[in-house]
């Protein structure tokens, strides 16, 4: 293993170093805020800034006068430019969610007033009267129901912190905010107001796939207000006008306020269909249970990069799991036990299929047991991945022990894993880490399909050059594999997730290393409203069938990119991206530029899920 030896235990180090420095050593209910992101006292604009603004606002105000003169001009005008919205990414907030509420700890619930506004506001331009109009408003009910507090409910902090993140995650709401007012009449007694506003959840998507297939899609993310979301897609082939099918997704996130999540999806898309049914409930509190069932039916085409082909596959699964977990104060973390099912039969496979080919695809059934402990605490931040938008970062840990057994098509299997995951604020910046092992071993005594996957990402502190604020993002994975089979999901590849971000070749492996570099620069600079982002990244990787994996095949790419966003436009974020990808031999494959809508934010959840086997990909 040697080389990788060293990577994996440096990163073990770094991931098990950083949870030593998550506010380990304050009171749970009294933790600082993260030094060198704490918010500043002072939130006024630098002179140069606001000047800027001045003239911008000055410069929007001259346009606006000058195309009311006629109504050509005017409906023009506010067609493309809206109320500009002051955010908060000139101050670099990194926010305690439950800090402002700590004061009120233990007090009484009185009232609870919940206040709803539709997605723009009420005298912004034309398009937007007529979008809000459209839209049906999020029924009081249905937030709710999604409130883990209750009138006369002792006040938890961390509690309403957490409640706030399950809100803002529904798709049918873009922003929440929470306030509590104390009752003047009663000491030991609060209101809470919380303000939600929604999104525009009408969404047409269409997609051209090869062989000339194309597909259309309708959804809607809040039907009747009610927060179920209904998806339906046709599909067709514009060469020879097959028609190839119809889709339909219907989900609900919370069931008459149970907190329990339903979904169902069934259709065809030319050679693929699927049919599916969940009903779950997540932990939500820090002693809570989860409990779940799925079934699902599928033929869909399966990747098997060995051979760079692709095959249909046709499976049936069904899924049970449940859990509980328990809060102990003293430590300020959860103690939970989970416990997993899984019934797999494939109807149709690749016709090599054996002992030793394709083992993703091989009839099993398996039970897992997970044993572990979690923590986790809700910061707001902005500035990181986007620009005035509430973002949420995670501070915590959960590790894990799985244990388990696979009653298989041609063997029978014990399943080990351990895992740790972290997610902190440092003196340098915040630092996320996962360190994951896993492997199955047969009636020999013998560890098979086994594998070793870490990773570590940082945030660095938000450092200012003159006025332009720069961000630096760093990304190190780590992957291992020893014993393995052949066939589908035996072979590492370079993925989305890990991988360069720009090179376009398949590649393959049992071993490999990738680091991605990103510098953002917020920059001052907003020619006629537009905010400019620059971003330069560096990605390098090795992949290969070594275990040294310094003995694999080096690969790099670097690029820069451009990110605009403009408050006042409908559509807001615009990003483009050039880059190279080259290899030991010189120039590889490379997917030279590409134009895209801005990702959203990352979000760091520790909480504990159903236990699984390690994933090799």
């Amino acid at each position: 293993m040697k080389g990788g030896r060293y990577i994996a235990f440096l990163l073990m180090l770094l991931t098990l170093g950083a949870v030593q420095e998550v506010r380990a050593d304050d009171p749970p209910k009294a933790r600082r805020s993260p030094a060198r992101f704490a918010p500043t006292e002072n939130t006024e604009l630098a002179p140069a800034d606001t000047a800027q603004l001045q003239r911008t606002d000055r410069l929007y105000d001259s346009i606006r006068a000058k195309t009311g003169r006629s109504k050509l001009t005017k409906a023009l005008y506010h067609t493309l430019f809206r109320r500009p919205v002051r955010d908060t990414t000139h101050r670099a907030r990194i926010v305690d969610e439950a800090a402002p509420m700590r004061p009120y700890a233990g007090r009484e619930i009185g009232k609870i007033t919940i206040e709803r506004l539709h997605p723009f506001d009420k005298d912004g331009n034309w398009w937007e009267r007529a979008a809000n109009n459209l839209h049906a408003l999020t029924r009081y009910r249905i937030i709710h129901r999604d409130l883990l507090f209750g009138v006369g409910d002792r006040l938890d902090p961390d509690l309403v912190a957490r409640n706030k993140q399950l809100l803002q995650s529904r798709r049918y709401i873009s922003d929440v905010d929470v306030r509590i007012v104390p009752d003047t009449l009663d000491t030991t007694r609060v209101d809470v107001v919380i303000r939600t506003r929604d999104n525009w959840t009408i969404d047409v998507d269409a997609g051209v796939h090869s062989g000339g297939e194309f597909s259309l899609g309708l959804s809607e993310s809040n039907l009747w207000g009610r927060g179920h979301e209904l998806r339906l897609e046709t599909n067709l082939n514009y060469r020879n006008f097959d028609y190839g099918g119809n889709l339909v997704e219907y989900h609900v996130p919370n069931m008459w306020g149970s907190f329990y999540e339903f979904g169902f999806e069934a259709g065809k898309e030319f050679n693929r269909s699927r049919f599916a049914l969940l009903l779950k409930k997540d932990f939500l509190r820090m002693t809570d249970y989860e409990v779940g069932v799925e079934y699902r039916r599928s033929k869909e085409k399966h990747h098997f990069p060995d051979r760079d082909t692709t095959e249909l596959v046709n499976s049936r699964k069904i899924d049970l799991w449940g859990g509980y977990s328990y809060y102990l104060n003293g430590i300020d973390a959860s103690l939970y036990l989970t416990g997993r099912y899984r019934y797999y039969r494939s109807l149709l496979r690749p016709q090599d299929s054996s002992d030793v080919m394709h083992p993703a695809l091989h009839d099993h059934d398996l039970w897992l047991t997970g044993l572990g402990l979690y923590r986790e605490h809700f910061y707001s931040a902005t500035m990181m991945y986007g620009y005035g938008k509430r973002e949420y970062l995670s501070e915590g840990f959960r590790s894990e022990l799985t244990a388990g057994y696979r009653w298989g098509e041609f063997s029978d299997d014990l399943y080990l894993g351990l895992s740790h995951t972290m997610g902190g604020f440092l003196r340098m910046g915040y630092l996320m880490g996962r360190v994951e092992l896993g492997s199955y071993i047969n009636e020999d005594n013998e560890w098979r399909q086994a594998a070793l996957d870490a990773r570590v990402e940082w945030i660095s502190n938000l450092y200012k050059m003159r006025r332009t604020h720069v961000r630096q993002f760093l990304k190190l994975g780590y992957t291992q594999g020893w014993d393995r089979l052949s066939g589908a999901d035996e072979w590492l590849e370079f993925t989305k997730h890990q991988g360069l971000r720009v090179l376009d070749e398949k590649l393959l492996g049992t071993t490999r290393l990738v680091l991605n570099a990103e510098t953002v620069f917020f920059t001052p600079y907003e020619p006629l409203g537009f905010k400019m982002t620059l971003f330069t990244f560096l990605d390098g990787g090795l992949l290969g069938y070594h275990d040294n994996l310094f003995k694999n095949d080096p690969w790099c790419a670097f690029g820069i990119g451009l990110r605009v966003r403009n408050e006042r436009l409908v559509f807001r974020t615009l990003q483009i991206r050039l880059g190279i990808a080259f290899g030991r031999k010189g120039w590889a494959e490379s997917e030279w530029i590409r134009l895209s809508s801005e990702p959203d934010l990352q979000q760091f959840r520790y909480t504990p899920q159903k236990p699984d086997v390690l994933i090799y990909k």
